[in-house]
């Protein structure tokens, strides 16, 4: 199509003009022009996936929320539900039962209908293991809707969820990427590779994926809402942090997300905007309680205060994060526990844990990954963290994957594999994070990713009792004792909150961050 032609021949052109100013560049480089009407985005790896039950990476996320949409979405600028293929909906009195009424007139991008039936296809296929298409998955994120026993089509625009139970969280789970509506049909003639021809309802349509060189969307001319204020997409992976930055500068791509921290100041003369929003995050070393060094608690508490966590958030990241305390970000600031502290930087503290533990010269065989979604620095970070447990003791050799094959080692378990590894996760609610990665039936082999096999009997029970109350300031309770223990019991080293952040091109108006991280680009302008 002329689109797709369109746009590889701007690509090239612009790929081309990168690396001339990026070989000769002195001074100011010469920007080169990509083509009007045409947002190219550098993103920080290729996308696993554009099926939305199928994934679990923002990187993934940041694509799909700009040809799917959901029953609900996060109202803008807020973490709040706003209707969104639903149109309105009622709760029952006790809580176990949601109907929901839908939008007359939305189509797929493959002209079939959105309704009622759709929706049951979506969850039963993640939920049913009889569904016929159930074999289209895997589906990582199902736990989000674990509590729906059944899903019933009232009629032809209503339909309702009954739960097994009271499930505080169900509409902001609803909004996030997991509920994004897939056609049907799509599902029924691509089976398992439908997530090569994602086929949504949004205000973009899918065109083209050219493995490790972008994905392409462009503006359905039949959405239902607004029509997108731009004709196309480009969504190209550049992993390398510092590849993306000379990219930006010399005028190859129009926008680009996690801006490393250290390259911020190239942006801040004419010709970009810095976009810096706030959202629920947390950057964390996950340590493997099951075997190994790890095992004993006081060997991950002198990992915890090993670790010089001012100097990475004020250093490697330039002042871009906070030193985090615990399991939840503060952005969740009525769940958040505010009597936590950080573990203070103390060396010596750490050589005694490790002394007390009986453990000389513990060896840790530590993943770090090159890039991904709210990685931030990675191996910066990495190598800082390796110095730091170094000096008190620990003998930690890093091995580094690219994010999607590190994904690939980490999410099934470090068992005999790694001692620790990096991860960041950006979330929905307070229940997300610790119920799918802290919880005793979120091992691995359980389905969830709690990849370091962490388990705590008393953190289990808050977290179930959480889920289910429906009363605000009792779940903020349980959350706020839950964070007390597992910072107690540290199986993860608590290392940073991030400030999210962006820059386009002044040629770019109308973008704005999101809390939800996600990148909502309808909006968004190019000249």
């Amino acid at each position: 199509m002329d689109l797709i032609n369109w746009t590889r021949r701007g690509l090239i052109a612009t790929a081309a003009a990168s690396l001339l100013t990026g070989t000769f560049m002195t001074t100011a480089p010469a920007m080169a022009q990509t083509p009007e009407g045409v947002l190219i985005v550098g993103q920080i790896a290729e996308p696993k996936s554009l099926d939305p039950a199928a994934v679990t990476a923002v990187n993934d996320f940041r694509i799909l929320v700009n040809l799917y949409e959901g029953l609900v979405k996060y109202a803008p600028g807020t973490l709040e539900v706003a209707p969104g293929l639903a149109e309105s909906w009622e709760i029952s009195e006790d809580g176990t039962e949601y109907t929901f009424h839908l939008r007359e007139g939305v189509t797929f991008h493959d002209g079939t209908p959105f309704n009622a039936e759709a929706v049951k296809f979506n969850f039963d296929r993640m939920l049913d293991e009889n569904h016929p298409h159930h074999n289209t998955g895997p589906f990582p994120l199902a736990f989000f809707f674990s509590a729906i026993e059944e899903t019933v089509v009232v009629d032809d625009l209503t339909v309702a969820f009954k739960l097994n139970g009271p499930y505080a969280p169900f509409l902001s789970n609803l909004a996030y990427p997991t509920g994004l509506m897939i056609s049907p049909a799509a599902v029924a003639q691509y089976g398992a590779d439908v997530g090569r021809h994602p086929t949504g309802t949004g205000p973009f349509k899918f065109a083209e994926w050219r493995s490790n060189e972008a994905v392409v969307i462009e503006k359905n001319p039949d959405y239902w809402g607004d029509p997108a204020g731009t004709e196309a997409v480009v969504f190209r992976p550049i992993t390398d942090a510092n590849t993306r930055v000379a990219e930006m500068l010399a005028g190859g791509i129009d926008m680009m997300v996690e801006v490393p921290p250290t390259a911020l100041s190239q942006f801040q003369g004419e010709g970009f905007n810095i976009v810096e929003q706030a959202g629920p995050h947390l950057w964390f070393l996950i340590l493997n309680a099951k075997e190994g060094p790890f095992a004993d608690m006081r060997v991950r508490q002198a990992a915890n205060y090993a670790i010089n966590k001012e100097a990475l958030v004020n250093d490697v990241l330039e002042g871009t994060a906070d030193v985090a305390a615990g399991p939840t970000p503060p952005a969740f600031a009525w769940a958040y526990n505010d009597d936590l502290s950080p573990y203070p930087y103390d060396p010596e503290k750490a050589k005694a844990l490790l002394a007390e533990a009986g453990v000389e010269s513990p060896e840790i065989t530590f993943y770090v990954t090159e890039g991904g979604s709210g990685m931030l620095d990675p191996i910066p970070m990495g190598t800082a963290i390796q110095a730091d447990l170094n000096a008190v003791g620990f003998d930690v050799k890093i091995e580094t994957y690219e994010w999607n094959t590190f994904l690939g080692e980490v999410n099934p378990g470090l068992e005999g594999k790694a001692d620790m590894a990096e991860m960041a996760w950006m979330t929905n609610d307070p229940d997300t994070l610790p119920f799918l990665a802290l919880r005793t039936e979120a091992w691995p082999d359980k389905g969830g990713f709690n990849s370091g096999y962490y388990s705590n009997p008393e953190v289990d029970a808050l977290l179930e009792k959480a889920r289910v109350s429906t009363d605000q300031e009792e779940r903020a309770a349980l959350y706020k004792e839950m964070q007390a223990i597992v910072q107690e019991d540290a199986p993860w080293v608590f290392v940073a909150n991030w400030k999210q952040n962006a820059v386009t091109t002044d040629r770019v108006g109308n973008f704005s961050l999101e809390p939800s991280f996600l990148l909502q680009l309808q909006n968004v302008t190019k000249e």
